[in-house]
């Protein structure tokens, strides 16, 4: 992987270079990060200069992040949930392990904007060893997400560390990595990465594109490194007001995935997180845009549509309603709006 020294000169990090790049006024910039961080890879950046507003919003600081009434700071409630710094135990079988504190990219609708990239989520030695001596302590995990920040921003040693501490746990069955940088930075998924990840299989990921204009070359390449070392890559898109809120949108998106060898594999109903408030939809559309995909594209490119439930409650599957009658008949109707019945009954 690229040293620090050459990785720091593939972002953009502060008010005045953004607004130099992008030629915008640099005062609305410098009141957001104040209060939010941001980081903007000079590869992304090419691409919002080629494609305009649908990836610039998701990248480039704006005063309605500040005006935000609604949101939660902790919309998960992951604090109260981790028993370790770094680790959030939710469900009864799996954890999140958080090893990094950055991202290759600030996305301005972060789930974690209260602390990534900030004092708050540094996370060192220490804390990894306690998130690991959870796990060894607790059985009943057998699945372990890693993510953070971003595990791919991790030296390529100090990631191979955390993944071999947690393939010396005997509960642990698989180990998933979430990443953007596929996305955000695709040149770092290196030859040598694919090869170090190969050696910790059953291993997945789950990589976050939102938007069509996202899938470029050098991305599928990153993707194909990951894919060609045997690992199922899956996608988790963000349903984004004025980015990708529509079925159209959508389903380039998801065709486009499959081709690079990506699963769709959530749609997101954005979370209640203070300051993004702005990129919210309603749920009514979320479900407007499903009918719009099931039975009316591949089974193999149809995310699931579900809510991460505000205070843990974990996520919650959103589906359109067909069901109208269930009782010794189920009675619905089609994707296409017909009428159908099934017998709902044991024959003897």
């Amino acid at each position: 992987m690229p040293s620090q020294q050459s990785l720091s000169a593939s972002f953009i990090t502060t008010p005045e270079h953004l607004a130099q790049a992008l030629d915008i006024p640099v005062e609305p910039l410098r009141a957001v990060h104040a209060v939010y961080p941001l980081r903007v890879s000079r590869y992304y950046l090419d691409l919002i200069k080629q494609h305009g507003l649908p990836l610039w919003r998701q990248a480039v600081p704006d005063p309605q992040e500040l005006t935000d009434s609604a949101g939660l700071a902790d919309p998960l409630d992951e604090e109260n949930l981790s028993p370790t710094p770094c680790l959030v135990h939710k469900y009864p079988d799996r954890a999140l392990l958080l090893v990094a504190g950055e991202c290759a990219m600030y996305c301005r609708f972060c789930t974690r904007k209260r602390k990534v990239g900030k004092q708050e989520m540094i996370i060192d030695d220490a804390a990894i060893a306690a998130g690991l001596a959870y796990l060894s302590r607790t059985p009943a995990i057998s699945d372990v997400l890693i993510s953070g920040g971003d595990p791919f921003m991790l030296p390529l040693a100090r990631l191979e560390r955390i993944l071999r501490a947690l393939r010396a746990i005997p509960s642990i069955a698989t180990l998933r990595i979430g990443t953007r940088v596929p996305c955000t930075l695709p040149t770092l998924v290196t030859p040598r990465l694919a090869a170090m990840l190969k050696k910790y299989h059953p291993l997945y990921i789950n990589t976050h594109f939102n938007h069509p204009a996202e899938i470029t070359a050098e991305a599928e390449l990153a993707c194909a490194r990951l894919a060609d070392a045997g690992i199922p890559l899956g996608c988790q898109t963000v349903l984004l007001r004025g980015i990708n809120d529509n079925a159209e949108v959508i389903r380039e998106l998801l065709y486009r995935l499959i081709r690079i060898r990506v699963k769709p594999y959530y749609l997101f109903q954005a979370d209640l997180t203070k300051g993004t408030a702005h990129f919210r939809t309603t749920v009514n559309c979320g479900l407007a845009i499903m009918r719009h995909l099931i039975g009316h594209v591949t089974g193999l490119a149809v995310p699931t549509y579900a809510l991460d439930a505000p205070g843990g409650g974990g996520k919650i599957p959103l589906t359109p309603a067909y069901i109208q009658q269930l009782g010794e008949s189920l009675e619905f109707t089609t994707y296409q709006g017909h009428q159908c019945s099934y017998p709902n009954r044991i024959y003897p």
